[in-house]
């Protein structure tokens, strides 16, 4: 991992310099990882699913593009996909519940992935609303549930991102769990 994370740090270095062939490069060093993180997310879904891991991917890259001069180094551009990722899906769940009428609210865990199924739109939509609360008065905690449980990021990684050491990240992670599970009637 120490030389893709090099490797890809060097490419963003390249991107923001205004490297036009280093944006390829780029998709080729993260493509696999982002596969990964995108599959966790859509792991537990029914094997029709409208929403593939390869489409997610796809369409988190192509929001991506030129985003990614922003990021200093491979865990900051893993960060701004997860925000990416969340949206996509959020938006894919929105678009879904348009379409359907009624229907009650199901559960969506917070245990290390966070996945859309026809049976969950509705809980995808009331976490990220209940993040955006969050936010208002934790924008902490409510980024380290956004970098860990729908970026994939480790402890470590999203402790980097945000700045913060492993034990801190676990109070405002712990916290954050808490609140959500309050207010979303646990």
């Amino acid at each position: 991992m120490a030389d893709n994370e090099t490797e890809v740090t060097r490419l963003l270095t390249a991107v923001r310099e205004g490297d036009q062939g280093a944006h390829d490069q780029l998709l080729s060093q993260v493509y696999d990882e982002l596969r990964r993180l995108a599959a966790s997310h859509m792991r537990r879904e029914r094997a029709n699913h409208t929403l593939q891991a390869t489409a997610l991917v796809n369409e988190a890259y192509l929001r991506l593009a030129g985003a990614e001069a922003k990021a200093q180094d491979r865990v900051h551009f893993f960060a701004l996909a997860a925000q990416t990722m969340r949206r996509i899906l959020v938006d894919h769940a929105r678009a879904k519940q348009r379409g359907k009428r009624g229907g009650g609210l199901k559960q969506t865990t917070l245990d290390g992935s966070v996945y859309v199924g026809d049976d969950n739109q509705d809980s995808v939509i009331e976490l990220d609303d209940a993040l955006q609360r969050l936010a208002e008065f934790d924008e902490r905690g409510a980024k380290a549930v956004e970098l860990m449980f729908f970026g994939g990021l480790t402890y470590d990684e999203a402790g980097e991102v945000l700045g913060v050491s492993k034990t801190t990240l676990f109070e405002d992670i712990k916290l954050a769990k808490a609140w959500l599970a309050k207010e979303m009637g646990d």
